[in-house]
């Protein structure tokens, strides 16, 4: 949330395993005229994707890091026009975890792009995960969503 570059989403939990957010993407990420630049686009359903296995209401959310990603592109993901984004946490064997998220017109509820990912956690000694919060690593409870 800090970063002043940064994506600057609020995920919320809307069930267990399941996230969303709005976002509007600003032009300085536009690829061509109007059009939101494809790594952005990945780097959302990146980032949405992976909070899906983080939850809001664990006293030990899983932090992991991107070991695969792949995205389909379905239609151009505009710019300056409200998004709607899904994460939702799939299957879960030890340290390894896959998620899909999408992105949606939010007027329309089109599917603009999505993707799959699969998270590994990352090893407790690298991060000190009692500091999430203070990083700006925070999945909100769903009753704050639709502000």
């Amino acid at each position: 949330m800090e970063n002043p570059i940064g994506l600057h989403l609020h995920i919320y939990e809307t069930e267990p395993g399941v996230v969303e957010t709005q976002y509007i993407a600003p032009e300085h990420f536009q690829g061509y005229p109007g059009v939101l630049h494809g790594g952005i686009v990945a780097a959302i359903i990146d980032e949405v994707s992976g909070r899906a296995h983080m939850g809001s209401a664990s006293d030990n959310p899983r932090f992991m890091f991107t070991g695969k990603l792949e995205v389909k592109y379905r239609k151009n993901v505009p710019i300056g026009k409200m998004l709607k984004i899904i994460g939702k946490a799939g299957k879960s064997k030890g340290k390894i975890a896959e998620a899909w998220a999408g992105i949606y017109d939010a007027e329309t509820n089109e599917l603009l792009a999505e993707g799959t990912t699969m998270h590994i956690d990352v090893p407790n000694d690298q991060f000190d995960t009692s500091r999430l919060a203070e990083l700006g690593w925070k999945i909100y409870p769903e009753t704050t969503a639709s502000q």
